[in-house]
């Protein structure tokens, strides 16, 4: 008698208005879809959206395990009631991936300042609060050029890039709060603006309710020479991405500030892509190991889909590039390149038999 099937639910936003009704095979998952029904692991569909998660937390009562594709805010919410089901989902035996557990330890802005001491890491801050920030932000900003970012998001919202408006006239002496700054805003379209210290910490004052908290690091000079994102099946890079124009990209050298471009496309290589081999040799080799232990868990742990983001560093003795940890995605990991999707089938397969 046959082995029935192992089940793997895709769980994924539901159409506002179809909700339930939403198609998987119509879905940005159809092909990963196929590619789990060709590795022999029978497929669920679970759009999601917190009016329906009693219906389908039933769905998923007889999944084996859930892959989840869901951003840390969806149409205005956060992911509380969704992260609470998937908790009580695992707790039943199945697997899921990205844990909640998991995503609050490397999936957020705050794994930058745990690993701020790594060879990744850069001159890192972390305010909890507003009262933090209103007195750490004067001194870093006496370093230059800061981008802030709130703990949770994606697509640009909630990070900023934040420089003082007449440079450092003083730099032994912190600005005070009517002091100027030069921000802007990295979600797409956002202008340059001038406003007061005190103000800007103002405005950022949703951020700590809703997001947790705020990181403050270094900007990066090289940051107009590109961002590579890793993309990962567990501790594998199994493809690459490069955005040449990203978030934050600077206007040319006198030019006015409303002329910086737009953000390019992410173009999409295979983990062989040559001039990255370093990068993905010491990602795996040290790199991992060591993001393991300063966030506290298992490298078997480690999601099964996920991508790390990296902005080039100062060069090295011997003019080799070094890097520094832009962030890590692992809530919707989405588009990805197709060279992951067979190594995802088979990291899905493995992890199923992990599990008998």
């Amino acid at each position: 008698m046959s082995t029935p099937a192992q089940r793997v639910a895709i769980l994924f936003p539901a159409d506002s208005n179809l909700l339930l009704a939403t198609s998987l095979e119509q879905s940005r998952f159809a092909e990963t879809a196929a590619a789990l029904r060709a590795a022999g692991i029978e497929v669920v569909a679970a759009p999601y959206a917190d009016e329906i998660a009693t219906d389908v937390r039933e769905r998923l009562s007889t999944v084996d395990g859930v892959l989840v594709w869901f951003n840390p805010i969806e149409r205005g919410r956060d992911r509380t009631v969704l992260n609470a089901m998937l908790r009580d989902v695992a707790s039943q035996g199945a697997f899921v991936s990205a844990h909640p557990d998991v995503i609050d330890r490397i999936g957020t802005k705050e794994v930058l300042y745990r690993t701020r001491s790594m060879v990744w890491g850069c001159d890192t801050s972390f305010y909890e609060s507003a009262d933090a920030m209103r007195s750490g932000l004067p001194a870093s900003l006496r370093s230059g050029k800061r981008v802030l970012k709130q703990i949770r998001g994606q697509s640009g919202d909630g990070i900023w890039l934040v420089a003082l408006a007449h440079g450092r006239d003083d730099p032994t002496t912190a600005p005070s709060g009517d002091a100027l700054l030069r921000i802007r805003h990295a979600k797409r379209g956002s202008p340059e603006e001038v406003l007061a210290l005190d103000a800007f910490i103002t405005r950022c004052d949703g951020y700590f309710r809703a997001a947790g908290g705020m990181i403050d690091q270094a900007y990066q000079s090289r940051l107009p020479e590109g961002m590579v994102r890793c993309y990962l099946v567990r501790d594998r890079v199994e493809g690459f991405g490069e955005q040449l124009i990203n978030a934050l990209y600077p206007a040319a050298l006198s030019a006015a500030a409303h002329t910086a471009p737009e953000p390019g496309p992410r173009l999409y290589y295979p983990p062989t892509r040559a001039d990255f081999q370093r990068l993905k040799d010491m990602l795996e080799r040290q790199w991992l190991d060591e993001l393991c232990s300063a966030v506290e868990i298992d490298r078997r742990d480690l999601p099964l889909l996920w991508d790390a983001d990296f902005l080039y560093g100062a060069k090295d003795a011997n003019g080799a590039d070094t890097y520094v940890l832009c962030e890590i995605n692992v809530s919707s990991v989405y588009p990805f390149p197709a060279d992951a999707l067979v190594p995802l089938a088979m990291a899905t397969r493995a992890r199923l038999a992990e599990r008998r």
